[in-house]
C-alpha cells in the first residue's frame, strides 16, 4: 500500500511538473508575441496598432548630473561623489545615495508620468550599476537589477513602455561629463572596455529577454563628442562597436528592439553604412534648441527615409513652452516620437521641479570652490551638520509630493488627451 501511495504521488507530481512546463512554454509563446515590433518607419504594438513614442527621461536618478543639483564645475557623477565625500565624509555620502535612489523616482512618479498622457519612459543608467565598481555609495553588489526590476514593475502597473539607455559606458563613449568619463571616448580604443560593455548588455538582455514592458535597449548615449582632432577616425569605429553590442544581446535575446544613436550628440548619422545587419534596429536622435520647422530636423528625416526604419527623438528640452509646443507639432507631423529631458530637476524645464532646500546654496558654493589641495578643501568646507541636514532636506524635497508640477511644460508636449 505504501508503494502504491508513493507511486500515485510520484505520478501526480510528474503530471503537475509536465503541466508546469507546458504552461511555461505557453507563457513564453505569449511573451514572444507581446513585444513591440518594427514595420518600416513605424513601431507596432502587439494588437497591431501604431506606437508613437511620447514621454520623458528619468535623468539624474541612476546617473547623477551636476546641473540638476545646480552644480556647474562639479558636473559628473564621479565629481559629485568626490565633492560630497569631501563635504560630509564617504559614509554619510553613501547613506545619501541610498536615500536618493530610494526617493528620487518611486511608483508614485511613474503613475504621475502616466497621468500626463505619456506612453514611454527612457531610463539613463551607469554601467557601474551592473558591476562591482564603486558607484553611488556601493563598493560591491551593485543594485542595478533591483532598481530596474522595480521600475519594470511600476511601468507594467502604469501601462508604460521602458527604454533602457546605457548613458555611461565602460571607458566612456562620449568623452565629456555626460558619460562620467575621463575626458575621451576610450570605449572605441579599448578591447577591455568593449568586452565589459558587451558582457553587461548580454547580462541585462538575458534577464529581461521575456519582458514586453521593455521596448528596447539603447546601447549607449550620445557617442563621440565633437571636440577631438581624430573625430572622423572615432566615427569610423562607431558602427562596429554597436555591432558587437548587438551580437552580444542576440546571443540571449531575439525579442527586443535595439536603439542606435548617431555620433556628435546623436546628431550625425553618416557613420552608419549597414542598416540591415539586424532585423530589429531603430535609430535615435537628440536636439536642444534651434528652429522648430521641418527643415530643422531634415537630416534626421532624410536618414530615416533612406534606411526605412523608425527614428525617435530620445532627448529634447530645456526651452520655452512655446518652442516645445511648436517643435512637438513638427515631430508629430513627421513621425518622430519623443521623450523630453528630464522628468525632474531643480528649477524649471521639466515635468516637475524640485525646490532647493534651505542652505543648499552653501553646498553649491563648496561644489564650485577650489578644492585641488587638502588646504583648499578645509578652507572651503562649510559646517558639516548644516551640510548633512541640507542633503537630507534635498531627499525630502525631491519626493513627488513636495515637487512643483510644471503644467505649462507638460501641456506643451501635446501628450494629454
Amino acid at each position: 500500500m505504501k508503494h502504491l501511495l508513493a507511486t500515485t504521488i510520484s505520478i501526480a507530481l510528474l503530471a503537475l511538473g509536465m503541466m508546469g512546463c507546458s504552461e511555461k512554454k505557453a507563457a513564453e509563446q505569449v511573451s514572444s508575441d507581446a513585444f513591440i515590433t518594427i514595420q518600416g518607419q513605424d513601431l507596432i504594438k502587439p494588437d497591431g496598432s501604431k506606437l508613437f513614442i511620447m514621454g520623458t527621461n528619468l535623468g539624474n536618478w541612476l546617473n547623477p548630473e551636476g546641473y540638476m543639483f545646480r552644480f556647474s564645475k562639479t558636473n559628473s557623477g564621479r565629481f559629485i561623489n568626490e565633492m560630497f565625500s569631501q563635504l560630509v565624509g564617504p559614509d554619510f555620502t553613501a547613506e545619501f545615495w541610498k536615500a536618493f535612489k530610494d526617493n528620487y523616482i518611486t511608483r508614485e512618479d511613474i503613475q504621475f508620468i502616466k497621468s500626463t498622457g505619456a506612453n514611454t519612459i527612457r531610463l539613463p543608467f551607469h554601467y557601474k550599476l551592473f558591476t562591482d565598481e564603486d558607484y553611488m555609495g556601493l563598493t560591491a553588489n551593485q543594485d542595478g537589477f533591483a532598481r530596474v526590476d522595480s521600475l519594470v514593475n511600476w511601468c507594467r502597473e502604469a501601462d508604460l513602455y521602458l527604454i533602457l539607455d546605457m548613458h555611461d559606458a565602460p571607458g566612456g563613449q562620449t568623452g565629456d561629463n555626460i558619460d562620467d568619463s575621463y575626458g575621451y571616448p576610450w570605449l572605441f580604443d579599448s578591447e577591455a572596455s568593449q568586452q565589459l560593455y558587451c558582457d553587461i548588455w548580454r547580462n541585462i538582455a538575458d534577464r529581461y529577454k521575456n519582458e514586453p514592458v521593455i521596448l528596447g535597449y539603447e546601447l549607449f548615449n550620445e557617442p563621440i563628442a565633437p571636440y577631438f582632432e581624430n573625430v572622423e577616425e572615432l566615427n569610423g569605429k562607431l558602427e562596429d562597436v554597436y555591432k558587437k553590442g548587438v551580437a552580444a544581446i542576440r546571443e540571449v535575446d531575439k525579442n527586443h528592439i535595439i536603439l542606435l544613436g548617431g555620433s556628435q550628440w546623436n546628431s550625425n548619422f553618416k557613420p552608419f553604412k549597414d542598416s540591415k545587419f539586424d532585423d530589429k534596429i531603430m535609430y535615435t536622435c537628440h536636439r536642444y534648441g534651434g528652429g522648430t520647422s521641418k527643415e530643422a530636423i531634415q537630416s534626421y528625416i532624410s536618414f530615416r527615409d533612406s534606411v526605412n526604419l523608425p527614428m525617435y527623438m530620445g532627448e529634447i528640452g530645456h526651452n520655452t513652452d512655446e518652442w516645445q509646443a511648436a517643435f512637438c507639432k513638427t515631430m508629430r507631423e513627421n513621425n518622430i516620437g519623443y521623450t523630453f529631458w528630464p522628468y525632474k530637476k531643480m528649477d524649471g524645464s521639466s515635468f516637475v521641479g524640485i525646490t532647493p532646500p534651505e542652505n543648499w546654496a552653501n553646498i553649491v558654493y563648496f561644489s564650485e570652490a577650489p578644492r585641488a589641495t587638502y588646504k583648499e578643501i578645509r578652507e572651503a568646507r562649510p559646517d558639516q551638520a548644516m551640510s548633512r541636514k541640507a542633503m537630507m532636506d534635498f531627499i525630502e524635497a525631491c519626493k513627488l509630493k513636495n515637487c512643483v508640477v510644471q503644467e505649462g511644460y507638460i501641456q506643451s508636449l501635446g501628450m494629454k488627451k
